[in-house]
């Protein structure tokens, strides 16, 4: 690949909390390397810290990509809503009963789950950089999914027409995405299903769609599918929708 490169971090199972924390650092990180565009006479201002370990996130000797892809796997169960279809004070109080995290989170969508045999990938891009509007940049999401899809031999997976995002296999949603922009900077993206225990998902209408089902990777190819097995296929079909080379870091940003 010719592009740019892509800081990859990945954490494993980690608490959704977390993988939000890291998330949040790669956003300042990606603002700070981007730099500030004051006009005449606007006053300097620092800007965020780099990730720990970064000698440096701007060009250089030792710098460390201004973009990045957090990667983990929910060690818990949790809920988790964007700008909408945030459950009121009796729906939570069973959904925590049932021993799920409720959060709510900076992204579009509605209610859905997160939680172990699930992939959740937020790649911090900067939109404006790559000269890609935010449509174009869901539908590349969609691209990725597609194309692990077909590697790991899911040729019927799709994408629905706007404004249904995600990739579905028929009726049923195998992953999610739910994305925010700021400044030109996403954050959060998609939630695959690997292994989930999918009956997490019969206590809420998943993404507000009613009538529509979820389904995972296990369940559509007849075996066990774990999180570490697709990594491969995604870094591959990453790579090729986004046109970069990825750059695997040591330090997880804690």
């Amino acid at each position: 690949m010719s592009g740019a490169p892509v800081r990859v971090l990945l954490l494993g199972p980690v608490p959704y909390a977390e993988a939000l924390r890291v998330q949040e650092r790669c956003v300042a990180a990606a603002r700070a390397a981007r730099g500030p565009a004051p006009g005449p006479g606007a006053r300097a201002v620092r800007g965020p810290a780099a990730l720990p370990g970064d000698s440096a996130v701007r060009g250089g000797p030792g710098a460390v990509p201004a973009e990045s892809v957090v990667l983990s796997e929910p060690a818990h169960p949790v809920y988790t809503w964007g700008l909408r279809g945030a459950p009121d004070a009796a729906a939570a109080a069973a959904l925590r009963a049932r021993g799920a995290g409720l959060v709510a989170a900076r992204r579009g969508g509605h209610i859905t789950f997160h939680g172990p045999g699930q992939l959740l990938a937020f790649p911090v891009l900067d939109l404006r950089r790559r000269r890609l509007p935010l449509r174009g940049y869901v539908a590349g999401l969609e691209a990725l999914v597609l194309r692990l899809c077909r590697r790991l031999g899911l040729g019927a997976a799709r994408a629905l027409p706007p404004p249904f995002t995600g990739v579905w296999m028929g009726d049923s949603k195998l992953c999610a995405i739910g994305v925010h922009c700021g400044n030109h900077i996403t954050s959060h993206g998609l939630a695959l299903n690997c292994c989930t225990d999918l009956t997490w998902f019969d206590h809420i209408v998943p993404c507000g769609l009613e009538g529509k089902g979820v389904t995972s990777l296990s369940h559509e190819l007849g075996r066990h599918i774990t999180v570490d097995h697709v990594l491969e296929p995604f870094f591959d079909s990453f790579q090729e929708v986004f046109d970069c080379t990825l750059d695997f870091s040591e330090d997880p940003g804690n």
